[in-house]
């Protein structure tokens, strides 16, 4: 899906791959049209080998189920793919059924974000078996980059204790649609305000921006530089002080915030983007305070993350904000969250029940969970999460909080004395969103507020607590019992 256009996207049917417009001619030849399945959508680690995960591209999910169709171009350009053994790769008689296909399915999801964790199901997927696996690619590229980045986002802005921090990042991000999902994602996670201004018309979010070393190298003087910019940029005066050597740049900085104030105005902060942060902003502080400025803020970049900032702080560094960019807009050092797709159950026509099935591998780490899952959270009476269970739908109105853990069987979790709540929400019906779709401030308000919630032992960065995930007692005995006749009936 282009993210540039929100309101129409484009090009959402071929932004897949081949091998799901193969595997939609199999099932369709196979006369499986009618055959429903249920997806789940899932990561098995969390990133940045934190405790937790930020879910976000899901509040785009109804937009792009609504807008997935195949255009009479889009029918043409198949119709001309070949074959690598020749031949067309697509059959007249497929592209032509698949110029009427509708993407009829339901998806429910974790809303954009809320905290997520390993191996449990942030999205679900059901509907024609067809259909469901069209969606595959699309919906994984929606959701894992910005979850990535949205997660990224939240342990930078954790790390700036409450300072402001500004996502810097769209000349190092991967391409213009990567460049609109960092600043949209990072908001969610807890960003003030972004240097695309592409992202604040599309999304609304904050833009904030003054000038770079080149407006400086321009000028005769940096005095020059930094007066001429005051002058048509009082409103938004942050000066760059760091082109040639900081200390003079400081000085410059004095003087014209000086004659700002002479002229009514004010200086608003002057940004450091080389040299040893910590020293240089203690040095800025004692300045522009011995100079009658307290007012004048101090702003930080220069290949800035979470443990940088940290860092900062914990040497004293009298920061106000930050600008942060190449390492979150690439999210350094782990480049993609790794969500899978997986087929969790299917009905036949004329059958009264799913059947549950699952994916047993080489690797038991790849192993996955069988059936219809929902994800219950259980909560104590201050809204802290306690722990999450993943449950089969026949066994929602059980005791879902006796559950062993999500890797372990041998490993009992017992959540019973808590309140529990789905995690999954309905975001589509019949191939249409339903309900009220959350505007960007919503999901950024939901985010902090998760993680406000969250422990901070699951938060800190450093060997973080592992968040309890389990599967519900019956799941986790029906999953045993399908790897064991599965095993048997492939000898």
């Amino acid at each position: 899906m282009s993210l540039t256009d929100v309101t129409k996207p484009t090009d959402v049917s071929l932004n897949t791959d081949l091998y799901e417009l193969t595997m939609a001619q199999g099932y369709w030849e196979s006369g499986m049209c009618d055959t429903r399945a249920c997806f789940t959508v899932f990561f098995r680690d969390n990133p940045f080998s934190g405790g937790y995960a930020v879910a976000c591209g899901t509040g785009q999910i109804a937009d792009l189920v609504e807008s997935f169709r195949y255009t009479d171009e889009d029918i043409a350009y198949l119709g001309g793919v070949e074959a690598p053994g020749g031949g067309a790769m697509f059959k007249p008689e497929f592209l032509e059924w698949l110029s009427h296909f509708t993407m009829d399915v339901d998806v429910w999801a974790a809303r954009e974000g809320d905290v997520v964790f390993p191996r449990e199901p942030i999205v679900r997927v059901e509907g024609p078996m067809v259909a469901c696996q069209l969606l595959e690619t699309a919906l994984l590229n929606l959701v894992n980059f910005q979850t990535l980045v949205a997660t990224k986002a939240a342990r930078v802005v954790q790390a700036a204790e409450g300072h402001a921090v500004s996502d810097f990042g769209l000349r190092r991000a991967q391409g213009p649609d990567g460049g609109l999902a960092v600043a949209r994602a990072s908001y969610v996670g807890g960003c003030s305000s972004t240097s695309n201004c592409l992202a604040g018309k599309i999304y609304g979010i904050p833009v904030f921006g003054t000038h770079a070393h080149s407006w400086v190298m321009s000028f005769p003087t940096e005095l020059d530089a930094f007066r001429a910019f005051a002058r048509c940029s009082p409103k938004n005066c942050v000066l760059l002080v760091d082109t040639y050597d900081v200390r003079q740049g400081l000085r410059n900085a004095v003087t014209v915030a000086k004659e700002m104030e002479e002229a009514g105005e004010r200086l608003a902060a002057v940004r450091i983007d080389s040299g040893d942060l910590a020293k240089l902003s203690k040095l800025a502080r004692k300045m522009f305070d011995e100079a009658g400025l307290p007012y004048v803020r101090i702003s930080a970049s220069n290949d800035l993350d979470e443990y940088t900032i940290q860092s900062l702080f914990a040497q004293g560094a009298p920061i106000d904000s930050f600008g942060v960019g190449t390492k979150l807009a690439t999210c350094d050092p782990q480049p993609s969250l790794g969500g899978v797709y997986k087929l969790s159950a299917v009905k036949k026509p004329g059958d009264d029940d799913w059947r549950p099935v699952m994916k047993l591998s080489e690797m038991s780490y790849k192993r996955t969970i069988p059936g219809i899952q929902h994800v219950l959270r259980f909560c104590d009476e201050s809204g802290c999460p306690m722990g999450d269970v993943i449950v089969d739908e026949a066994a929602l109105a059980g005791n879902a909080g006796l559950a062993v853990d999500v890797l372990d069987a041998e490993l009992p979790l017992d959540l019973t004395a808590y309140e529990p709540h789905e995690v999954l929400v309905k975001m589509v019906e019949g191939g249409h969103g339903v309900g009220e779709r959350p505007g960007l401030e919503d999901s950024k308000r939901l985010a902090r507020e998760a993680l406000m919630h969250l422990d901070p032992a699951v938060r800190r960065f450093l060997n973080p607590q592992i968040y309890p995930v389990g599967i519900e007692r019956g799941l986790a005995a029906l999953r045993q019992r399908l790897a064991r006749e599965e095993r048997a009936h492939q000898r």
